[in-house]
């Protein structure tokens, strides 16, 4: 379990964070999170790293070479990723953010770039993987390390949140959609110069916390630098969230009973904020 004081609140989310959001589906928090409350979640990380919850993604292109490593659910099995996504800031910023009354922890991941890893992760959004639908839907991402732009940190279209389009998901290091989903095709973002140069990214360190809408297109660049980059990633749903299943995209256990159209409930969607919150 975590210290109970490394999960206290650092500072709220400013007014002008949450216009931002708004209007860029995509904010930096600065110093949001205890930068002890990362350190601790350091050993957690490593253990998941070494057991089989996570997938070498570079090896599904046969990729030779340094790793890109992810696993989702890790609350799900690990105490410390349970208080991580449900017990610190998170919730509160996800509903400050939202603008929800309610909050419930959808997934969270690890999300590994070892020095010299060659993958881009290719641009999409995050909305396309999962079986919901609604708009107050957000993912946080938390780095273990400083980290920019030489090292893999994450690129952000702005205001894509906002386009009409529903694009179809795909393997994260491969731009090829997942067979049989619906939508539209991610179109070329680093290619096209128009949208390239709209590009923001951020650099970090332990204790921000970049947030971004499930609309959002974004995408990173291959860690060419020295230093790891190890983030922790979670996503939050609001109050105007409701199954929804897509066609083509995997189903968990938890997923395979709900409803469509049905609020999230029960133990495989654990409301973390609001009135009657379960935890």
């Amino acid at each position: 379990m975590i210290p109970v004081e490394l999960l206290a609140p650092v500072r709220s989310v400013t007014d002008d964070e949450v216009a931002r959001f708004a209007e860029a589906g995509v904010v930096h928090l600065v110093g949001i999170l205890d930068p002890r409350l990362l350190e601790a979640m350091a050993d957690p990380l490593e253990r998941v790293l070494a057991g089989p919850e996570v997938a070498d993604l570079g090896a599904m292109l046969g990729s030779p070479g340094p790793t890109f490593a992810a696993g989702t659910d890790h609350f799900r099995h690990h105490d410390e990723f349970q208080d991580y996504a449900c017990r610190s800031p998170l919730p509160e910023v996800a509903a400050s953010l939202l603008g929800s009354d309610r909050v419930w922890l959808v997934e969270d991941s690890v999300l590994v770039k070892e020095p010299g890893s060659t993958q881009r992760t290719q641009f999409h959004t995050d909305l396309g993987y999962f079986h919901l639908s609604g708009r107050q839907i957000c993912t946080t991402w938390a780095p273990l390390d400083p980290a920019g732009p030489e090292n893999g940190m994450v690129e952000y279209l702005p205001g894509s949140h906002l386009w009409p389009d529903d694009y179809r998901p795909n393997l994260f290091v491969d731009p090829e959609p997942l067979p049989g989903t619906l939508g539209t095709v991610v179109p070329e973002i680093v290619g096209d110069a128009a949208l390239a140069g709209q590009l923001v990214t951020f650099d970090v360190v332990p204790g921000d916390v970049v947030v971004h809408h499930a609309r959002t297109l974004h995408g990173a660049p291959p860690n060419s630098s020295s230093v790891r980059r190890r983030a922790i990633s979670v996503r939050y749903a609001g109050d105007d969230v409701r199954h929804l299943r897509k066609p083509g995209v995997p189903v968990s256990a938890w997923q395979a009973t709900a409803i469509d159209h049905h609020e999230l409930a029960g133990p495989g969607w654990p409301q973390v904020f609001g009135p009657a919150a379960a935890v």
